[in-house]
């Protein structure tokens, strides 16, 4: 008997410890592809962005009035800030009138430069004022789309008023991201 329940729990054992290991194997994956980047056709940069987002809004962030995709409607992304994003069908689930900025920055944990990073909006730099900043200009960021990017420095790549998105969508890589933020009018289509 004592060998047979020995037997039982050695089984046992062995089978919650491969259920722990696959479980945190998911967990690793789930981490290393959550975010949002810089426009690049290299991916691996990513590894440190969030895609998946709180669905929080920054302050003062306003609604759009008549957006062309309203919330709940379903529209294809042609963006590629990361792998999977272009082609992948996005549901909306926010729409806001702001301006949406291209950044380049270093970091404050440390790291490469990242440079073009699409995007951020008006609303998440520090000490935005009613104005939009111009090309060229350096701020603050208080975006936290990527490890090391609230609190950086960056220069304003480039400006544009838009309507901007949040978006839920699976990329064409299979990954399910939710609030994603942000994704601009001319990146989506009907079809």
């Amino acid at each position: 008997m004592k060998k047979l329940l020995m037997g039982f729990l050695t089984v046992f054992a062995a089978m919650s410890l491969a259920a722990c290991a696959e479980e945190s194997k998911e967990v690793v994956q789930t981490e290393e592809h959550t975010g949002h980047a810089e426009e690049t056709t290299d991916h691996s940069a990513h590894s440190g962005m969030d895609h998946s987002g709180s669905g929080e809004l920054p302050e003062g962030l306003k609604n759009a009035e008549n957006p062309t995709f309203p919330v709940g409607t379903k529209a294809m992304m042609h963006a590629d800030h990361m792998e999977g994003m272009d082609g992948a069908e996005a549901t909306i689930v926010g729409a806001f009138s702001t301006t949406v900025y291209a950044v380049s920055y270093t970091p404050v944990n440390g790291g490469d430069p990242v440079t073009n990073h699409k995007w951020v909006i008006h609303e998440e730099i520090d000490q935005a004022g009613a104005e939009p900043f111009e090309k060229g200009a350096e701020v603050v960021l208080n975006a936290d789309h990527m490890d090391g990017m609230k609190g950086a420095t960056a220069t304003i790549d480039s400006a544009e008023e838009t309507t901007v998105y949040m978006v839920d969508y699976t990329s064409t890589t299979g990954e399910v991201v939710t609030n994603h933020k942000w994704v601009t009018e001319n990146e989506l289509t009907t079809e």
